[in-house]
């Protein structure tokens, strides 16, 4: 299928290693033109020389997205890179899972600040572009309680009304807005391969819990993210897609 992503323009928040990795690719390889930030110059460097491999053109900024004069730089600066903006992806999170005041307060910074005053600062370029879409990596925490009270189920649970208003608000400038919220994602030097390592039955006792007796990968969530930002997804706006491999129990409407 073709998604119609030739020649579009995206920025996708960190994107040089797990999902945000897997977005960048998978958008390149549908011939979208791509802005990446993360934290660190290096990794940057050779994700964006990796993509430029694929015959596209790539932008990246080493970026602390917690300072949002930092972040809406970014943005123009990568407008202006790519010569406009078709496609935001918001996938950069602290993964703060304290109850300690600085993890609240990274989690808030990043997974919701950045978040929404990175939309904030793309829009007046998506506002010019015939198929501007938005796309927010959330989680499935936020809406089923795995353990212990945490920072980031919280903060995660903050984008479901921003993003719901965006779709309403904007789909008459033809502007849409989306969700997507991974169940748990496994990839070397990831979250999960870290519990693995250092709590094994913790690790198990979360498999068992997966009907699929498995974690997802960060190509299954970047190709359901890459649909959502296409044109083919056209008539779908202010959704939470859910990809869990049926972990979470609620019923989803």
């Amino acid at each position: 299928m073709d998604l119609g992503l030739k020649g579009k323009r995206a920025l996708v928040t960190g994107a040089t290693r797990g999902i945000g990795r897997a977005i960048v690719e998978q958008l390149a390889e549908e011939g979208c033109n791509v802005a990446l930030c993360a934290r660190s110059a290096g990794p940057v460097a050779e994700t964006v020389a990796a993509l430029e491999k694929k015959g596209i053109k790539a932008h990246g900024d080493a970026v602390d997205v917690s300072d949002l004069d930092w972040l809406k730089r970014w943005v123009d600066k990568s407008a202006e890179a790519l010569g406009g903006i078709d496609i935001f992806v918001a996938n950069v999170s602290a993964l703060a899972q304290g109850m300690d005041v600085d993890s609240w307060r990274r989690g808030f910074e990043i997974d919701v600040m950045a978040t929404v005053f990175g939309c904030e600062a793309a829009l007046p370029y998506l506002e010019k572009s015939d198929a501007g879409s938005i796309v927010a990596v959330g989680s499935t925490a936020m809406a089923e309680v795995y353990g212990p009270t945490r920072s980031y189920a919280a903060v995660k649970a903050a984008l479901i009304p921003y993003i719901k208003g965006l779709a309403r608000n904007l789909a008459a400038k033809n502007v849409r807005a989306n969700l997507v919220s991974p169940g748990n994602v496994y990839f070397k030097g990831g979250v999960w391969n870290i519990v693995e390592e250092r709590n094994p039955e913790m690790f198990k006792a979360m498999l068992a819990r997966n009907p699929t007796g498995r974690m997802g990968t960060p190509q299954e969530v970047a190709d359901a993210v890459v649909f959502l930002a296409s044109p083919r997804a056209s008539f779908i706006t202010g959704t939470n897609l859910i990809i869990d491999g049926a972990l979470t129990q609620r019923v989803q409407f």
